[in-house]
């Protein structure tokens, strides 16, 4: 039953290849029936990557089924070695396979005697990580995979760079807007005077990761991925990691100090002070924003935050200390962190939700109502039903949210974007509502189903009509509550005076 419903994080085996596809020479083989590679497709639409993805299936079909698949995944792996001549084949795990119990550690092992390149076994649980899990994961493991080949043969570089340098981890392929954001920490670190030693796992090469214990410290701008990569690195070489997620005027402020702690503490003597007065008066204007007579507009409106970790916590937090607007809801899909997301947000929000349900995230919407929704492209669609103008600002996305223009969400420019999209967000609804008065829209029918299968009721044709002269950006909230009396009454169907009813009894 779950396949009946969208789902905010996919399976293991995506974030696997995300991973591996965002490393620069590196292929994938996926054992699973054809059909489970639609991540090539994904990619190359979402992506816009010039490139094929180096991602191949090893299908498992019913010849397989009946002499088993070893030889066919080894016949893979080595043809591909001698095809794209990778520095890493990645045997990527999937449902089918732990369903057939196969023994794939043993068909690496097998691999590696006939290979020039390395062969990893990704090592996830498909029954217990999902997407984001499985993502982290892999890159942990293949950073300390490679960390330990160089110990190995003596070859891991000794000392730290002359200057203060950072490593960005978790820039990967299919992240919302991190492209974007990695230009942007890119800029910022060269600011303020700290390099740039390496950024995986995009674009990197895997040759090149030894030299990661170089740097001073790392840079983890997502919770979701890199965090396990980052406490490898802590507990094998002593590395300090900062991971505050600088998304937003306070955050970005909070994380430029805690770099300076992290550099200072190592011999460093930098006073980021001046940088981040500047930064905040003059490059970005959100905080101009917030004192501006359109912001104090907003004051006192009520929105919901619901998307992963990172950017439901960050967006919680910007809307409710920055610009005076009341998160009434706040929820993530990402179960496993659910504490962290809890201490992030309790404070600045009336109530958590943590789910992955996409019925439940609409039913609380629905009885919320708020002015404005900031979500992932799931709550975008509960939005338009419910005639509630939503933002995105976390994944699952669209091709729409790999914009080519430059918009990151991170860093001084980043609080520009973000301020764009709250104002932006807040002030459809009257712009739909003007529309209406001048023309210009399609239609006005009124969808007259609500987001749950038992809150449907029956309009008569006049009660829809009637409906339909009323304001756009109120109208949803009539309708919901014009229902909500009728079937506290157990009236079969609602009617014109139902309507009038409801309106002097609830003030519909």
């Amino acid at each position: 039953m779950k396949l009946a419903y969208w789902m905010y994080a996919g399976p293991a085996h995506i974030g696997t290849l995300r991973i591996s596809s965002s490393f620069k020479n590196v292929h994938a083989i996926m054992h699973a029936p054809i059909g489970d590679d639609y991540f090539n497709v994904m990619r190359s639409m979402l992506e816009r990557d010039r490139n094929f993805t180096p991602v191949t299936i090893s299908s498992v079909d019913r010849n397989v089924l009946a002499r088993g698949s070893q030889e066919k995944v080894v016949d893979n792996i080595t043809r591909k070695d001698t095809e794209e001549t990778p520095d890493l084949i990645v045997l990527t795990p999937t449902c089918t396979s732990s369903i057939l119990q196969e023994d794939l550690a043993n068909f690496v092992q097998r691999a590696q005697i006939d290979t020039k390149c390395d062969v990893l076994l990704a090592d996830v649980n498909h029954y217990r990580f999902t997407e984001l899990q499985a993502a982290d994961r892999t890159l942990q493991q293949i950073v300390q995979y490679y960390i330990a080949k160089a110990k190995k043969k003596g070859q891991l570089p000794e000392g730290k760079t002359e200057k203060p340098s950072v490593n960005i981890i978790g820039i990967s392929s299919l992240g919302f807007h991190n492209q974007h954001d990695c230009i942007e920490l890119k800029r910022l670190m060269a600011d303020i005077g700290v390099e740039v030693n390496a950024v995986i796992p995009e674009g990197a090469s895997v040759l090149e990761l030894k030299n990661l214990p170089r740097a001073w410290f790392n840079l983890v701008p997502y919770r979701e991925i890199g965090l396990m990569a980052a406490e490898f690195l802590k507990e094998e070489f002593g590395m300090p990691y900062v991971d505050i997620t600088p998304m937003g005027v306070v955050e970005t402020a909070r994380c430029i100090r805690k770099i300076q702690e992290v550099v200072n503490a190592q011999g460093g003597d930098v006073n980021y002070e001046e940088f981040i007065e500047n930064q905040t008066l003059y490059v970005s204007q959100a905080a101009w924003f917030s004192r501006s007579i359109d912001c104090q507009n907003l004051t006192g409106k009520k929105a919901v935050v619901f998307g992963d970790n990172t950017h439901a916590a960050a967006m919680t937090k910007i809307l409710s200390r920055e610009m005076g607007i009341q998160v009434v809801m706040a929820g993530t899909y990402c179960k496993a962190d659910e504490k962290w997301f809890r201490d992030q947000v309790s404070e600045y929000c009336d109530e958590v939700l943590i789910s992955d349900d996409n019925g439940a995230i609409a039913d609380a919407i629905a009885r919320i109502e708020p002015s404005a929704i900031f979500g992932t492209q799931m709550e975008r669609h509960v939005g338009k039903r419910l005639r509630i103008p939503c933002g995105v600002i976390s994944a699952p996305i669209h091709v729409q949210d790999f914009p080519i223009g430059y918009k990151p969400f991170l860093g001084y420019e980043g609080t520009n974007q973000v301020a764009d999209l709250v104002y932006n967000s807040f002030t459809l609804g009257m712009e739909d509502h003007l529309l209406e008065i001048f023309g210009g829209h399609d239609t006005k029918e009124v969808i007259t189903r609500g987001m749950s299968a038992d809150s449907d009721m029956n309009w008569t044709k006049e009660a829809q009509l009637e409906l339909n002269k009323i304001p756009g950006f109120v109208r949803g909230k009539i309708k919901r509550n014009t229902e909500k009396f009728a079937r506290d009454r157990n009236l079969s169907e609602i009617t014109v005076e139902a309507m009038y009813a409801a309106k002097e009894s609830v003030g519909a």
